[in-house]
């Protein structure tokens, strides 16, 4: 795929507020009426097996804030802090360890912030000794951590490397210094070329970058630019977000000059002109805003169909439970999803009184479950094979979403999806707008007038 024939027109019809399926339903369903007891009973059901383990680590400190984003972060310039709370995470650690079954093996493990390595190596180096303590890793695990190029050093990848991790991931979002000075995140490309080779000669043996399209002041030839010059990089992947100006969620947004956006004809070319030249270049387009090379295991896993995504994003480790730690990560068992205290004082305190840190979550019915699995497909794999998904959820998918298949006559004329007798399949066009598809199938979606996701594009 490398050119989108679609005019503006069909984009504006499509482009309303939608959620991004990391889970489903999304986490703004979560609640505290699912406390400690339902997690404990959850956790409870999840080990009496001994089911692959995905492990995430919320580490949340920023010395600076970018002024664009959207996640829980602390900031601060005390670089002990970090030392503090790798302490913290290895008592979370031990008080769930007892919880699980012994034989469970970590497939995957993935650093996210914050920025990861705002820590000193040695408190990595620390953290890595605590993880390994309570965990046994699997031979061939998939290891990720979220690098900021700004602050890191070869020695941080030494440390991150004697963990385990062997997938990199760096946030570049543009490299136009005008661009970068209105969203607060200076970053000279020079920076991002040394961390890039740090990272090769250490041994990682993936590397993402992520871009951020519809920031300040980008155009089309500005953002062609930068997409150019990361491209002789040689990434492996590219996550290119859409950036949602979302000012009552993000209050750090107030900062960033609404004038000075893109409009949303400008943002839709910045979004074709990315996905042509990705293409060009032999990049997959997997959907939504991820790319990757042919013999990346996410586009392997796509065209085998067992593409997965998750609270991380995309991921090729289905099956795996994912135990989260750490200040608002969120765990996910099969009927499941809790989540940590988002507050930092509150999160120590919690553990400082030996409770767990769980603050709410969400306990999936029968037809979520089912659901889930279909926009699951919808989202990853690009399309609904009737007779295998209706195998694996022992339901008839044709008649248990009769209504919803009914309901997309208009999708399928606007030429984003196909219908057979035995398959939905999203067309080239349509993984641009794969989110509007799977919103047919939610039965969580919030009223039009209340707005609690971002755009879709």
């Amino acid at each position: 795929m490398s050119r989108l024939n679609v005019n503006f027109d069909l984009v504006r019809k499509y482009n309303v507020p939608g959620p991004r399926y990391t889970s489903y339903p999304p986490a703004t369903k979560f609640t505290e009426a699912v406390g400690p007891e339902a997690v404990r009973e959850s956790i409870r059901r999840n080990n009496t097996v001994p089911r692959d383990l995905s492990l995430y680590f919320h580490l949340p400190f920023c010395e600076t804030l970018c002024w664009f984003c959207g996640c829980t972060t602390v900031i601060t310039a005390d670089y002990s802090k970090s030392a503090t709370y790798v302490e913290y995470l290895g008592r979370e650690m031990a008080a769930l360890r007892p919880l699980l079954h012994p034989d469970r093996r970590v497939v995957q493990l993935h650093f996210g912030g914050g920025s990861p390595t705002f820590c000193k190596p040695d408190h990595l180096r620390r953290l890595g000794e605590l993880i390994h303590r309570h965990f046994t890793f699997a031979p061939d695990i998939e290891a990720g951590v979220e690098v900021d190029p700004r602050r890191l050093t070869r020695d941080h990848l030494v440390a991150l490397r004697e963990i385990g991790f062997n997938r990199a991931s760096m946030g570049v979002q543009d490299n136009h210094p005008e661009v970068q000075k209105a969203v607060h995140r200076i970053q000279p490309l020079e920076v991002t070329r040394q961390a890039v080779e740090w990272i090769r000669e250490t041994g990682f043996t993936s590397l993402n970058v992520d871009l951020i399209y519809g920031l300040p002041h980008q155009t089309p030839a500005t953002f062609a630019r930068t997409l150019d010059e990361i491209l002789e990089l040689k990434p492996d992947r590219f996550a290119v977000f859409s950036y949602a100006h979302v000012p009552w969620m993000k209050p750090a947004q107030k900062i960033v000059e609404a004038r000075v956006l893109p409009t949303p004809e400008v943002k839709f070319q910045l979004l074709k002109l990315t996905i042509e030249k990705l293409g060009d270049a032999g990049y997959v387009y997997i959907g939504m805003d991820h790319f990757a090379r042919p013999d990346d295991e996410l586009a392997v896993a796509q065209r085998a169909g067992t593409l997965q995504r998750n609270f991380q994003g995309y991921s090729t480790r289905g099956g795996a439970d994912i135990y989260a730690f750490g200040m608002s990560s969120i765990s996910q068992t099969p009927d499941t999803y809790w989540q940590n205290l988002k507050d930092l004082p509150a999160y120590y305190a919690a553990l400082d009184a030996g409770r767990m840190p769980w603050a709410r979550g969400y306990v999936l019915t029968e037809d979520d479950r089912i659901r889930r699995e279909v926009i699951m497909q919808i989202m990853c794999n690009l399309g609904v094979d009737y007779a295998a998904v209706s195998a694996r959820l022992g339901v008839n998918v044709r008649e248990y979403f009769a209504r919803e298949l009914d309901s997309l006559d208009d999708l399928e004329a606007d030429g984003l999806l196909e219908r057979t007798a035995s398959r939905l399949r999203v067309t080239d066009l349509g993984r641009l707008l794969v989110r509007v598809i799977a919103m047919r199938f939610d039965a969580h979606l919030p009223r039009p007038t209340e707005r609690r996701h971002a755009m879709t594009i």
